[in-house]
């Protein structure tokens, strides 16, 4: 604080009602982040994105605001990341889908394994009840494999190399995640252009391109954004995993017969969705066992 503004403040507080002066509040100064400026390009899945033209310099400049100020989530994000990628990336290219993907999996879920949107969509890849059946994931009442990270991924590939092997360019790839396969399909055929970067989209889809773009950048260089997290939250290899075909009537029981509490076993296993496992029709599902702290993800 300088010496004039201090003297001002201490005038204030000697000839003010008592009742005024205690409103006088201290701030320290500090020195407030900027959004980082536009860059003049990113890479994304083998291409390059440049925003050398006005709306796509605005458009980008939108979600490099959102992303700084958006400490919250941001912040949560960066400490996930460690984690969550450490177990998505290897599916990822085993199946064939350029590791940049997993940005469109970082906005749609913030990288919060328990994400449930509003409109019931689920786990890290936000699938839809019908969309994940349609895409080999059981949804149900005691299971739900949306939270499944290892099966929500190898669906989640699923969808995106058969919209790549419409569209032949990932970012319209991604835009069909967010709009639908069918609405895409139709502004390219009603706009005559071929990539979702030309089109004129609902503003959700079209923020959704740019979003994936910044949050890239985000990853790549949080300091520019103005944050510097140095404790991430750790990815901890399962110590165990059980098969089992059978029906499990009580986990709280399943748990402790092997080493575990319930809290743990149920944080391990988010596809877990009751207290029991009724497996009526004899499916083979594979448990993680964590030790004593939890380390299922």
């Amino acid at each position: 604080m300088n010496k004039p503004l201090a003297y001002l403040l201490l005038a204030c507080c000697l000839t003010a009602p008592a009742a005024a002066c205690a409103q006088v509040v201290y701030v320290p100064e500090e020195v407030h982040f900027q959004a980082p400026r536009v860059p003049d390009f990113v890479e994304f899945a083998g291409q390059t994105y440049r925003f050398d033209r006005p709306d796509l310099y605005e458009r980008m400049d939108r979600e490099l605001i959102n992303f700084t100020y958006g400490h919250t989530n941001s912040t949560l994000m960066l400490k996930r990341a460690e984690r969550i990628f450490r177990q998505i990336v290897p599916i990822l290219k085993e199946n064939g889908v350029p590791e940049d993907l997993k940005y469109l999996m970082a906005i749609e879920s913030n990288l919060d394994p328990k994400a449930y949107s509003t409109a019931g969509a689920a786990g890290l890849w936000q699938f839809m009840k019908a969309t994940g059946q349609q895409y080999g994931l059981e949804v149900g009442s005691e299971v739900d494999e949306r939270y499944n990270i290892e099966k929500a991924t190898v669906a989640a590939c699923k969808y995106l190399k058969e919209a790549y092997a419409k569209y032949g360019d990932w970012m319209t790839v991604a835009a069909s995640y967010n709009a639908g396969q069918g609405g895409i399909s139709k502004r390219i055929s009603d706009q005559r252009q071929k990539k979702a970067m030309d089109l004129f989209l609902p503003t959700e889809t079209s923020r959704y391109m740019f979003r994936i773009l910044t949050a890239k950048y985000f990853f790549e260089h949080p300091e520019d954004f103005g944050f510097h997290v140095t404790d991430t939250y750790p990815y901890l290899p399962p110590k165990e995993t059980v098969t089992v075909s059978e029906p499990i009537p009580n986990l709280t029981d399943f748990a402790e017969e092997h080493g575990t509490t319930y809290f743990f076993l149920k944080e391990a296993n988010l596809w877990l969705r009751s207290d029991k496992l009724t497996n009526k029709a004899a499916k083979t599902y594979r448990i993680i066992i964590p030790t004593t702290e939890y380390d299922g993800m």
